[in-house]
């Protein structure tokens, strides 16, 4: 009998440590194996992690039924996308003893006032990065939106352009080149922000959300419309590379999008408890740093800055100054009406 209770006891604990499972949703490369490792050991569980390369490749996952995630990685729109769909959890702030590790001025932000379900966990701009030695040999100028979207200057990068291959963030640079909002939802002014577009498209090279990546750094094109942290491993790999060129990336004058990920809690979360420790933990801000040395991505930690190798801290398009921060905007969510009139815009763009 007393080895039948071992044995039994034993059966137990195994089955308790292989339930002893987090599910993340995360964005490709945004926490480093060794950090993982690290919080495997930390708690004790296992960290399993599918990956999505974009906010509405993680919607409509979740769209179609997935369920079983515990932490989700959404944008911010993404979060006020899921919030209003009743998607998350609430946050339990008394289980973040690091919370008050985050910079104020990412705490309270538009799409959750209260950071109810929300937890800010990395930054980027979406801006423009260039091949700088053939730019200064072409004379042209690397801080404007025109460089995208005005056919003289077109003219000597054609087939070298590339842009995102997103509706919002392409037509939100061409509403901000034509000095409206970001967040402009003016379907005169979208439609403007199409012309645009249409105008530019034959001198572009292609639609591309990653392997203008490393098009940059092996110098196949000389510019494209991406976001801060692919721009910095651009330059990187081009640098490791030994290239005879040199890689450059700034926040257009006429002002760029601004995007925060954040933790979020999935509702269908079978383990809120990891959750909650999975999030404290990347909270500490030896941890918040993964992200930022990892990908050059930008950091809403404060307690995170002494961790982050100073050429990334000191990156102005990464970390943008007190000066950049009026020009930056979030994407927000949409009307279901806007939405449509969005995909239809989207669609002449894709096909003409």
């Amino acid at each position: 009998m007393t080895r039948l209770l071992a044995l039994l006891l034993l059966a137990a604990a195994m089955f308790a440590r292989a339930e002893d499972v987090l599910y993340l949703y995360n964005w490709n490369n945004y926490i480093s194996e060794q950090t993982a490792a690290r919080f495997e050991r930390w708690c004790g569980c296992t960290l399993k992690q599918d990956y999505y390369s974009d906010n509405e490749e993680m919607l409509a996952k979740l769209e179609a039924g997935a369920a079983g995630y515990d932490v989700l990685v959404p944008t911010g729109n993404a979060v006020q996308t899921l919030i209003r769909k009743d998607e998350l959890r609430p946050i339990e702030k008394e289980r973040l003893p690091h919370f008050s590790n985050l910079n104020p001025a990412f705490v309270g932000a538009w799409y959750d006032a209260e950071n109810r379900y929300a937890v800010p966990y990395a930054s980027t701009v979406t801006l423009l990065g260039y091949n700088a030695t053939r730019l200064e040999e072409l004379g042209l100028p690397t801080e404007t939106w025109a460089l995208i979207f005005e056919p003289r200057y077109l003219a000597k990068l054609k087939g070298r352009v590339t842009v995102l291959n997103s509706h919002r963030e392409l037509i939100g640079a061409a509403l901000r080149y034509l000095g409206f909002s970001i967040q402009d939802t003016d379907p005169g002014h979208w439609r403007q922000a199409r012309d645009l577009i249409l105008r530019a498209k034959p001198y572009w090279a292609a639609f591309s959300n990653s392997t203008y990546i490393k098009e940059l750094a092996i110098g196949n094109i000389w510019v494209a419309h991406g976001y801060s942290s692919d721009m910095f491993r651009a330059r990187e790999d081009a640098k490791a590379a030994r290239r005879p060129f040199r890689i450059g990336f700034s926040i257009p004058k006429e002002g760029a999008v601004l995007a925060v990920d954040n933790f979020v809690i999935h509702k269908s979360s079978r383990r809120p408890d990891l959750a909650h420790r999975f999030i404290d933990f990347m909270l500490n801000g030896e941890n918040a740093a993964d992200v930022s040395n990892l990908i050059g991505a930008g950091n809403p930690n404060a307690a995170a800055v002494p961790y982050i190798r100073p050429e990334i801290a000191g990156e102005r398009a990464i970390f943008p100054t007190s000066a950049d921060m009026p020009r930056l905007e979030m994407l927000r969510d949409l009307e279901p009406h806007q939405r449509r009139l969005m995909s239809r815009l989207w669609t002449e763009i894709k096909v003409k």
